[in-house]
């Protein structure tokens, strides 16, 4: 993504505590980086963390090969806060587990604010079926990178 998309990406964006955000972020040029079992699992540790220090409250996620799916309630920072933290931390665990790739991450990310009218538990749906609808599993149950709050 070049800079330009990036700053259009930002256009509009408001960080409202308490409000649920579904977040997308992709691995920089797609490399598909997180086919690599232990790869993801960083990801997935990050992902926790951001819980563990109360930058958000993780409702839903999957590490897709390229891309991450990240549902939140979000805490007092900001989304682009939040993350900042999120991908240094990743940018971070991924070299020291032996990533050579810089970036790790393409510039900026996706964000959705969740209406009233939609419903949380079929966004959550949504994310976690993604393996099966880009063919990697036939069941969510034979992917093991991905949560979600209601299991």
């Amino acid at each position: 993504m070049c800079p330009a998309q990036s700053k259009l990406l930002r256009r509009g964006r408001f960080s409202e505590p308490g409000r649920l955000y579904l977040l997308t972020t992709i691995t920089h040029q797609r490399i598909p980086l997180f086919h690599d079992f232990h790869l993801a699992r960083q990801v997935v540790r990050q992902l926790r963390l951001s819980d563990h220090n109360q930058d958000c409250r993780s409702l839903a996620w999957v590490v897709m090969p390229d891309h991450l799916h990240w549902l939140v309630e979000l805490k007092e920072v900001t989304l682009s806060t939040l993350m900042r933290r999120f991908k240094s931390r990743t940018g971070i665990a991924l070299r020291r587990a032996g990533v050579r790739h810089k970036p790790i991450w393409q510039a900026g990310y996706q964000d959705h604010a969740l209406r009233r009218e939609e419903s949380v538990v079929h966004v959550a749906r949504y994310i976690v079926a993604n393996p099966m609808r880009a063919g990697l599993v036939d069941s969510v149950r034979e992917y093991p990178h991905w949560d979600a709050v209601w299991l």
